[in-house]
C-alpha cells in the first residue's frame, strides 16, 4: 500500500507516515469546507453549462455528419421551424379536455338575434374567438326561443349539445363538435379561425330551419 509521509515543521522527530486511503479521506473533508467553495457556480448554472456542452457537441456532431455540414444543418434547422411554425398556425395552440363545467351564458339575458349581431360584429373585426363564442350563445338561445331547450343560465355548451341533439338527433355530431369548439375557444386556450366561425354560423342557419323530432316533448309542431 502506497504511504505519504509528512515531515513535522523543525525537521526534529521522524516524519508521519499515513496510507493513501485515509490520506486521501482527509484531503477530501479538507477541501469539502464551505471556505473552499464560497465561488463556485450554482447547481444550476453547471446543468446549464452542461446542457450547452451537449447542445454544442450534439451540433457539431450533426454538422459533421450533414451534407453541406454547418450550411446544411443550418438549412435543416430552419426546415424544422418553418414546418412547427406551420402546424401552430394551423392548429392553433394544443387542445386540453373538451368537457368544461364553466357556464355558456353571463349573467345579462340577451336574445339570439343580439348574439347573432354580435357575432358578426366580431368576424368583421376579425375577432374570430369572440365572433365563435356569441355565434354559439346565439344557437342555444335560438333553441331555447324555440322551446326545444329550457332555459337555463347556468347550463354548459356540452350539455347545451348534449340537450340540443334530443330535438335535433340530424344535427348531432354538428352540435357536439360546436360545444368542444366553444370549450377549447374559451377555456382551452385555442385560437379560432374563420372556418371554425363559418361552420357554425352555418350550423345555426341549419338548425333555426330544422324541425324538430316529435319524439321531444314540448317540441314546437
Amino acid at each position: 500500500m502506497a504511504t505519504v509521509r509528512l515531515t513535522r515543521a523543525g525537521g526534529d522527530e521522524p516524519p508521519v507516515t499515513i496510507s493513501r486511503d485515509p490520506a486521501r479521506e482527509a484531503a477530501e473533508h479538507e477541501l469539502s469546507k464551505p471556505a473552499y467553495h464560497q465561488n463556485d457556480p450554482s447547481w444550476f448554472m453547471r446543468a446549464l453549462n452542461k446542457f450547452w456542452e451537449w447542445i454544442d457537441k450534439l451540433l457539431s456532431a450533426a454538422s459533421g455528419a450533414t451534407p453541406g455540414g454547418a450550411v446544411g444543418l443550418v438549412v435543416i434547422v430552419l426546415a424544422i421551424v418553418a414546418v412547427t411554425a406551420a402546424l401552430w398556425w394551423r392548429l392553433g395552440t394544443p387542445r386540453r379536455s373538451p368537457t368544461s363545467t364553466a357556464r355558456l351564458f353571463d349573467d345579462r339575458p340577451r336574445s339570439a338575434a343580439e348574439h347573432r349581431a354580435a357575432a358578426e360584429a366580431h368576424a368583421a373585426q376579425g375577432h374570430w374567438n369572440q365572433a365563435v363564442q356569441e355565434r354559439m350563445r346565439a344557437l342555444v338561445r335560438s333553441l331555447e326561443e324555440r322551446a326545444l331547450l329550457d332555459p337555463r343560465p347556468g347550463r354548459t355548451a356540452d350539455e347545451a349539445a348534449t340537450e340540443a341533439s334530443r330535438a335535433l338527433p340530424q344535427h348531432t355530431d354538428r352540435l357536439r363538435a360546436a360545444a368542444r369548439d366553444f370549450d377549447d375557444v374559451t377555456y382551452g386556450g385555442r385560437s379560432a379561425t374563420p372556418e371554425m366561425y363559418q361552420r357554425l354560423s352555418a350550423l345555426d342557419t341549419e338548425a333555426e330551419h330544422t324541425a324538430p323530432s316529435l319524439a321531444v316533448p314540448g317540441a314546437a309542431r
